[in-house]
């Protein structure tokens, strides 16, 4: 694309729909990340009627626009409540609001706001994220969703679901990562002093005994492995890195990251592959070697299980955006 294309195209718009009861903190994280994106993104905030809306703090927040917006949006991102103030049901008002929505918009639900996009039947049959706190309660009610409370967002099409609080921060990077490549998500993540990827999944967030003060920790074998990840790394590897037994260190290791040894460095490995088919010419089989993974079709296998496409896919939309 050119420097003129790049001048003149018009910014992606982004609408923030607040609902009653809306956390502030989360409200704010689309302005702040899409804001950090070089111009690239336009956002706006609406609620239900165009009226102030209260948050979960002593304080309502006034918005310049009502719902008709919506229909304007590229991207909609939904925000979230306490669970106490998530509707048995989803409110006329607000099903009106979502109904403006144009049928090839991205729509991103943030934490409990999975629950609002579950009670408007657009999460039928898709994957599905929400906070680990209520997430029983969101399986229990919504059947039909293949609810993972794992992981710290998922992207299923175009609807986009987050787990809690912060995760906004972390699924409005990869929508910027998406759209316009590593290299401005990077440089908004630097900007805004959050990191570019996180570790692990919400797993690691749930509330769990203390350990001793006296337990070692598995941080600095994590980092031990992350610069030998072209190496065919073993649980006895990093058991043995960490000095601990093979049974203790998977026990700690979960309780840290809220995965399993293997599945982290999977999930480290796809990381790594990713950035390279982004910053580099490398062949795939190539860049297979260079994450440790045994072949090319290993690598394709475990990226489109990681993100739905392949090498050569993913390498052409990132080149495209660059």
């Amino acid at each position: 694309m050119s420097d003129l294309q790049l001048r003149t195209r018009r910014p992606e718009r982004v609408v923030v729909l607040a609902l009653d009861g809306v956390y502030p903190f989360e409200l704010g994280i689309p302005s702040r990340i899409f804001g950090a994106a070089d111009g690239h993104y336009e956002v706006l905030t609406c609620t239900v009627d165009g009226r102030p809306v209260r948050t979960n703090a002593d304080f309502t927040i006034g918005v310049e626009h009502g719902p008709e917006i919506l229909a304007t949006a590229d991207t909609v991102v939904v925000t979230s409540m306490p669970p106490a103030h998530i509707p048995a049901e989803l409110p006329e008002e607000v099903a009106a609001a979502l109904a403006r929505i144009r049928p090839d918009a991205r729509i991103v639900s943030i934490c409990t706001a999975a629950f609002v996009l579950a009670q408007a039947g657009l999460l039928d049959g898709r994957r599905a994220t929400t906070h680990w706190q209520v997430a029983e309660e969101f399986r229990r009610r919504f059947p039909r969703v293949d609810l993972d409370p794992d992981v710290l967002f998922v992207a299923d099409g175009r609807m986009l679901t987050s787990a809690g609080a912060a995760s906004g921060v972390d699924i409005c990077l990869h929508i910027v990562r998406t759209d316009h490549g590593g290299e401005l998500a990077n440089s908004v993540a630097r900007r805004c002093v959050v990191p570019p990827f996180r570790d692990g999944g919400q797993a690691q967030y749930i509330e769990q005994p203390v350990p001793d003060s006296g337990a070692a920790s598995t941080a600095g074998t994590r980092l031990w492995a992350l610069g030998r990840l072209d190496e065919p790394l073993t649980l006895t590897d990093l058991a043995g890195h960490a000095r601990m037994s093979l049974r203790t260190f998977a026990r700690r290791f979960h309780d840290e990251v809220g995965l399993s040894p293997g599945r982290w460095l999977i999930q480290q490995r796809v990381v790594r592959a990713r950035q390279l088919l982004e910053s580099s010419d490398l062949p795939v089989d190539r860049i297979a070697a260079e994450v440790g993974f045994a072949t090319g079709a290993s690598l394709r296998q475990h990226l489109h299980a990681a993100i739905g496409v392949s090498p050569q896919a993913y390498r052409r939309t990132f080149q495209q955006a660059r």
